[in-house]
């Protein structure tokens, strides 16, 4: 068994290069419980880490900008779709330090640049838009051709999977827990369950490594943002036994450590459903906070869900992690109904 000093000593021995405001805030959301009728509702803001509009991208941010830093890379590649979170936290990050980013984005390219991809242009990103196969995506093709076209130029490229959800990113949610225990101490709560959005599987691998190794015992609920999501429960555990090791720690996740609710997807991934709607508009009428279109909407309507269908006892502590994302709102208009 780990310590929670033990671990965040581990952590640390990392490349890290601080680029946001930690620890994020946790608070509770007392509107929202009363309206629900349900828990004590809390909620851990890392849509508020400071950089670029926030979110859980950023925190990843910090290992991978560092781990490229510390390979003398001069020049950055990372993927995702074409409002991808991930890729603006990157760029973001990347411009800081003083590195270069091509951007490898899923999908047609959009007549007016919003949302996401407008703050991409902002930063100065190479943009490319690429189309191809579900296996290409998966095996990082893309990247791995324009990396070597960059090598060729005289360039020291580093690819960053989409979502950083490698061993590397991944470590940054192991210290989100650690960070999460320790403001639950100051608030004299346990936490019961954490209830987060699933998408490439980094955050719930870190969440889920760290929970095991302290044994924490805390309910960990990933709600996936796509319907189609079979492998991620297995992308996941992989991720976390990667990052394990990376940390040297003697911690096995299995498949069983893993809980992945798809119920709340919808018919597709970025396509917004009426009861995430529903969810956004009460999170913001209650509690004062945006969810975004893609991900903590479909969160929240999860969670939502679930407390009225009795998931939780009335005197238990659940965490909602928001992961950021609200750029998007904005690329989302006519869903919205504005």
């Amino acid at each position: 068994m780990q310590t929670i000093t033990g671990l965040q000593a581990r952590i640390d021995r990392l490349p890290r290069i601080r680029l946001v405001n930690l620890p994020t805030p946790l608070a509770e959301m007392p509107r929202l419980s009363k309206a629900l009728g349900g828990p004590r509702l809390w909620i851990k803001r890392d849509d508020c880490t400071g950089l670029a509009f926030g979110g859980n991208k950023e925190r990843k941010a910090e290992f991978a900008i560092a781990d490229a830093l510390s390979k003398k890379a001069d020049v950055v590649i990372t993927t995702g779709p074409v409002q991808s979170n991930h890729a603006r936290a990157t760029v973001a990050a990347a411009r800081k330090v003083g590195l270069n980013v091509v951007l490898v984005l899923k999908g047609e390219k959009p007549r007016s640049h919003d949302g996401n991809l407008l703050l991409d242009h902002l930063f100065g990103a190479e943009i490319r838009f690429f189309h191809g196969t579900e296996t290409s995506w998966e095996k990082n093709q893309p990247m791995e051709k324009i990396a070597k076209e960059l090598m060729d130029e005289g360039h020291v490229p580093y690819i960053i999977p989409g979502g950083a959800s490698y061993p590397v990113g991944t470590v940054a949610y192991a210290n989100t827990l650690i960070e999460l225990l320790n403001q639950a101490q100051g608030f004299d709560f346990k936490i019961d369950y954490i209830v987060h959005a699933a998408g490439s599987g980094g955050t719930q691998a870190g969440l889920v490594l760290a929970n095991k190794a302290l044994k924490s015992k805390i309910n960990i609920l990933g709600i996936s943002a796509e319907p189609y999501c079979d492998w991620l429960v297995e992308k996941t555990v992989d991720i976390a036994n990667r990052a394990a090791k990376l940390l040297d720690i003697k911690v096995n996740v299995e498949p069983k450590d893993v809980t992945l609710i798809k119920d709340y997807a919808g018919e597709a991934y970025g396509v917004l459903t009426p009861e995430a709607l529903d969810a956004i508009k009460l999170v913001a009428q209650t509690e004062g906070i945006l969810l975004d279109p893609v991900y903590t909407c479909k969160a929240m309507a999860g969670l939502i869900d679930m407390i009225k269908h009795g998931r939780f006892d009335k005197n238990e502590n659940v965490v909602f992690v928001h992961t950021g994302g609200t750029p998007a709102l904005f690329a989302y208009r006519k869903d919205l109904k504005i």
